[in-house]
């Protein structure tokens, strides 16, 4: 599983800065001599707005002078900016709910230290372009918990799929869960090879950033097959787009979530796939295409 990213690791830095009281031509000469597509409007080291090739645009093109107008009439403020103990989760949800496209990063002190953008970002989440999804079962669906022709079944897993047993379309739903145990994680660390000492060996685990063992992030995202594999047909995987969010403890109860959301045609459809712990947090987010073939007679 991979470690939760904080702004500091992957932020821009040193970031280019102007005064309030420069004039726009200031700006603008900057912006285009250094490439750059914004500026950090900063007092001494505490930033206070930010001003873009956009914000001069629309003053030249409304008919006022860069030359004469400062940096602070056509600055964006109040600023919107985070921390840099932050998780990058929470730099694209500020992102995500302000619409913008760039966050001047602050310590503890709000002194600037440096930048994060969009693109910093789908670096590590490439999931920031698609919007929020609801995990409430739809209303008008049918609920299955009874699955005749998967292999076995075990006490411990639960299922639940809202949707016609005939097939599947778009809106139906799929949930998946189970306590992932220590024996599951050495029974995969033998069938894998990964047998990083973060997932069996205590002691050593316990030193590391998590302070305890972790269950393999593929393991994790096992349980999304597990999923699919509860819908109606026989589901063919084609492609899965992962992002890990966050560590998963050896003994808790994960809970896959799968909901189709696109026809792609030929029987192809586009799920999101989440995995989320036992306090209802995401862990793993993504999308998957799926085949779905009839069952073999």
């Amino acid at each position: 599983m991979l470690a939760p990213i904080t702004v500091r690791e992957i932020m821009q830095t040193p970031v280019e800065t102007v005064s309030p009281e420069q004039p726009v031509q200031d700006a603008a000469s900057r912006l285009v001599g250094e490439a750059i597509g914004s500026l950090v409007v900063c007092e001494a080291q505490t930033p206070v707005g930010i001003v873009t090739d956009v914000d001069i645009t629309d003053l030249v093109s409304a008919g006022n002078d860069p030359k004469t107008t400062a940096v602070r009439e056509i600055m964006s403020s109040p600023l919107v900016d985070i921390d840099q103990s932050a998780s990058i989760q929470t730099a694209a949800e500020q992102i995500r709910e302000h619409g913008i496209k760039r966050l001047p990063v602050v310590d503890g002190d709000d002194e600037l230290v440096g930048i994060v953008t969009t693109t910093d970002l789908s670096n590590y989440i490439p999931h920031l372009v698609r919007h929020k999804r609801d995990h409430r079962p739809p209303r008008d669906r049918t609920r299955h918990d009874v699955r005749a022709d998967t292999a076995y079944e075990n006490e411990d897993w639960s299922y639940d799929y809202f949707g016609d047993e005939g097939g599947i379309d778009v809106g139906d739903t799929v949930t998946f869960s189970k306590t992932v145990a220590e024996e599951d994680v050495r029974a995969f660390a033998e069938a894998s090879g990964d047998t990083n000492r973060l997932h069996l060996d205590g002691p050593f685990a316990a030193k590391s950033r998590f302070g305890e063992q972790i269950v393999h992030g593929t393991l994790v995202a096992g349980l999304i097959s597990a999923a699919l594999a509860r819908l109606p047909g026989l589901t063919i995987y084609l492609s899965q787009e992962l992002s890990f969010l966050g560590p998963v403890p050896i003994g808790e109860r994960v809970t896959a979530e799968c909901a189709v959301i696109e026809p792609l045609g030929e029987n192809q459809f586009r799920l999101s796939t989440d995995v989320l712990d036992s306090q209802g947090e995401t862990v793993i987010d993504g999308e998957a295409v799926v085949l779905s073939d009839p069952l073999p007679e």
